[in-house]
């Protein structure tokens, strides 16, 4: 059973000098659990999708919940899925910061990231468009 799981939280430390361990851990574990997914980060906000097995994946939504990293961690969208959608990353990075700002103003009231101010699905859809778009970098 395939789930896909989108969450939402701010970094405890804005400058995130932490998103590089972030990543290095994300490749490093995800590929033994089944994992893939990505990781957006701008303005001090994570927007992450994770795909897998039911169980990995819930139990990987655990252990970001209690990260000291993370604060305000919010589930935004949780599905069952016939397919991975974001299959090619053990954990590819969005820099949003890099990225067109017509890309989330297509998506939102500002050019900014701001996961807590649109609906799971509308997350999902901005994920989408930067995987078309080629804004995921970390092909691992």
């Amino acid at each position: 059973m395939l789930v896909r799981l989108l969450y939402a939280s701010r970094a405890i430390d804005p400058a995130c000098t932490s998103i590089d361990e972030i990543l290095s851990q994300s490749r490093q574990y995800n590929p033994t659990c089944g994992i893939t997914g990505i990781l957006c980060y701008g303005g001090g906000i994570f927007l992450q999708a994770i795909e897998g097995g039911r169980m990995a994946v819930s139990e990987l939504y655990g252990h970001i919940q209690k990260d000291p990293r993370h604060k305000d961690v919010v589930l935004l969208h949780y599905e069952e899925i016939t397919e991975r959608r974001f299959g090619g990353w053990t954990m590819g990075q969005v820099n949003m910061s890099k990225i067109n700002t017509s890309i989330l103003l297509k998506y939102a009231e500002k050019p900014e990231l701001d996961p807590y101010a649109v609906s799971g699905r509308v997350s999902l859809a901005l994920l989408e468009e930067l995987m078309a778009t080629a804004s995921i970098i970390g092909r691992a």
